[in-house]
């Protein structure tokens, strides 16, 4: 497991190394904490992402990490559209504090599905995805101001729904493992 916010790094400069027809395409010239995450990502057998929503979109992280990894994997051929090493199955975990409902008022999921879009050109791999809502943010309600929010929904949804997206997700892990053990036979 991988937390972005534990590492030191830049979001892709837009050098074009990557590019280069005399380089290896695929390898990002920026050096710094990110750069063994990413190549090591050519070595696994599958990948869940993971991403809090902030402001109707992927974390600040999140994004920084996907122009790396999906910029430089990613070439200007219109036949070779990736050189990442191979296909990979992979899910996206995103988690937010807004309902169901309002996420698709919003259009919040075309935005999303966007990402994924992209990830999937890379992996050659449709990704699932699974969306955890209405999430619990704080352990002390009364410490923050909260005036949009119920603090009894809030709860009410921590501890009727967080367990079955717990399962949920697991099933998810399940059955990746499951297409790997297909898919590597």
């Amino acid at each position: 497991m991988i937390h972005l916010y534990d590492l030191d790094f830049s979001p892709c400069i837009s050098c074009f190394y990557c590019k280069r027809k005399d380089k290896v395409h695929g390898t990002c010239a920026v050096n710094d904490d990110l750069s063994p995450v990413l190549e090591s990502l050519k070595d696994v057998d599958g990948i869940i992402f993971g991403s809090p929503i902030y402001l109707m979109n992927l974390s600040a992280g999140m994004n920084a990490f996907l122009e790396r990894f999906v910029f430089s994997n990613m070439i200007y051929s219109a036949e070779i559209p990736t050189v990442f090493p191979k296909t990979i199955p992979s899910a996206f975990i995103y988690t937010m504090n807004v309902t169901e409902e309002i996420a698709n008022d919003i259009g919040l999921l075309s935005t999303l599905k966007f990402h994924q879009e992209f990830l999937e050109n890379i992996l050659s791999e449709k990704i699932k995805s699974f969306y955890v809502y209405n999430t619990y943010q704080f352990n002390d309600y009364d410490l923050y101001e909260h005036s949009i929010f119920s603090k009894e929904n809030k709860l009410k949804s921590k501890l009727e729904q967080f367990p079955i997206d717990c399962k949920n997700a697991f099933n998810l892990g399940v059955e990746l493992v499951e297409y790997l053990r297909e898919y590597l036979k």
